[in-house]
């Protein structure tokens, strides 16, 4: 599989990935890693988010972990680690980036 056909990200895409890129998480705990992160106009809403989440573990990004836990878990809440294909187009797409944002640090006052 090329990376090429990964690229570019959804700004959501994007945004799950850098939120798994920290350690594993449920959809939920990925909305408010981005809130922590301050970037409060990125937030996506809920049903972009888990469409997001889909597409990405279809692409083989992300998937699906059990959660170690001797607790019983929430069927619903599903926590979701990147893959190393994940972290590879995670990393490439912020190299991607990189000179757009170098570009508008120079111009920004």
């Amino acid at each position: 599989m090329k990376l090429e056909q990964h690229l570019p990200l959804r700004p959501v895409e994007f945004q799950v990935l850098v939120s798994l890129s920290q350690g594993n998480r449920h959809g939920y705990a990925i909305l408010q890693e981005v809130e922590d992160r301050g970037e409060q106009g990125a937030v996506p809403g809920l049903a972009t988010l888990y469409r997001a989440i889909l597409r990405l573990e279809k692409e083989a990004l992300i998937a699906r972990v059990e959660t170690g836990s001797a607790e019983p878990t929430d069927e619903r809440r599903r926590v979701y680690a990147l893959t190393p294909l994940g972290r590879t187009v995670v990393e490439a797409e912020a190299r991607r980036l990189a000179p757009l944002v170098d570009l508008v640090k120079g111009v920004a006052p």
